[in-house]
């Protein structure tokens, strides 16, 4: 049979009124059936993080002193400069104490003198026979005489060390490595003990100090842990070295201080943010922190779906609940929830009570 051109106009136009039909209603079921993801309800112990910020600190800052009073002849090293254990950092005027360390010496070769001389005349009275040719009170004599000569030896070779340690004391060094952070003193310059010459700061050993409000004290323990915001390379584990069981009265904190992770690029002073993971006792439920739904009004909300059958699909209602905290990527419930609800973690912004939502693949 031929069919007429003007015949084939209602068949076209039936098939598209049939195409949109069929793309209307396969929109208005996309519409009522949103695609959500759904999450678990998770019980386990309570955490809590506390977000803190502290300073870096060095183990070791010393306001290095010189140990007897003297002229600066010497200044070694300024500000910045980067010391080992033992350079010299200045040097006083010891021309008087090398003199006087020379006297002690000359004193010293004196009385060892003396003593081989006594010593000599106490053998020359033993191997002629005491009693026979010299008599008894002379050897006596020449014994006291090596007596007295061995005790002036033990003087002045204590007087000997002693200014020997008094010369040493004009060359200050460093006592351990370390960048020199200040100095007071330079060429010229009369110093005394006590006077601070320069400020070692050792900026190998570091330390991260916290104040920690006081109510986490009591949950402080093994399990603890300790994250520090690294700049550079986001948060690290660090390692809590000690906590001061003192609170300061004022602030109603302690001190909580932690070594910095390994490598980290951190310098003394440097203000640094971390987070206090702290494990309360007993059991909590918790939630992905998407899946919370928070109010001005101050309500706490989570979407809770019941499953309508094996396709994936779902019927949601908004569920009240209370929290008791967070810890990364999970807040604790404490009333609302039973522990065996699946909840909405993502695609929550749009739902309403009874609406019915498909999960991807569903």
């Amino acid at each position: 049979m031929t069919v007429r051109p003007d015949a084939r106009w209602p068949l076209a136009i039936g098939r598209h009124i049939s195409l949109w039909a069929f793309a209307l209603i396969a929109a208005t079921a996309s519409a009522q059936s949103p695609h959500v993801v759904l999450g678990e309800v998770e019980r386990g112990p309570l955490v809590e993080e506390i977000a803190l910020n502290g300073t870096v600190t060095a183990r070791r800052n010393v306001d290095v002193s010189v140990s007897i009073g003297g002229l600066v002849r010497e200044r070694a090293v300024d500000v910045g400069s980067r010391v080992a254990r033992g350079d010299l950092l200045l040097r006083l005027d010891d021309e008087l104490a090398r003199l006087e360390h020379d006297r002690t010496s000359a004193e010293v070769r004196e009385a060892e003198k003396r003593l081989a001389e006594a010593q000599r005349l106490l053998a020359q009275a033993h191997s002629v026979g005491g009693g026979r040719v010299i008599p008894a009170t002379e050897q006596a004599r020449r014994a006291s005489e090596v007596g007295i000569a061995e005790a002036a030896l033990v003087r002045a070779r204590a007087a000997e060390r002693l200014q020997a340690a008094r010369l040493r004391r004009h060359a200050l060094h460093a006592p351990f490595d370390a960048v020199v952070s200040a100095r007071a003193a330079d060429a010229g310059q009369w110093v005394e003990p006590g006077d601070a010459v320069f400020t070692l700061v050792d900026t190998a050993d570091l330390l991260v100090d916290f104040q920690v409000p006081q109510q986490a004290f009591a949950l402080l323990g093994a399990d603890t842990t300790l994250a520090i915001e690294v700049p550079g390379a986001g948060r690290q584990s660090a390692a809590i070295e000690t906590w001061l069981p003192v609170t300061d009265a004022q602030a109603r904190t302690f001190l909580l201080r932690a070594l910095p992770p390994e490598g980290a690029p951190l310098v003394p002073g440097m203000a640094v943010s971390a987070s206090l993971r702290l494990i309360r006792e007993g059991q909590a439920l918790s939630v992905v922190r998407d899946a919370i739904n928070r109010y001005p009004d101050g309500r706490v909300t989570v979407w809770v779906a019941e499953a309508l059958g094996d396709d994936g699909r779902h019927r949601v209602r908004e569920q009240l609940v209370r929290v008791g905290g967070s810890a990364g990527d999970r807040v604790f419930v404490t009333e609302g929830l039973d522990g065996g609800e699946r909840i909405v973690t993502r695609g929550n912004e749009a739902l309403r009570d009874g609406l019915e939502v498909s999960t991807p693949g569903g």
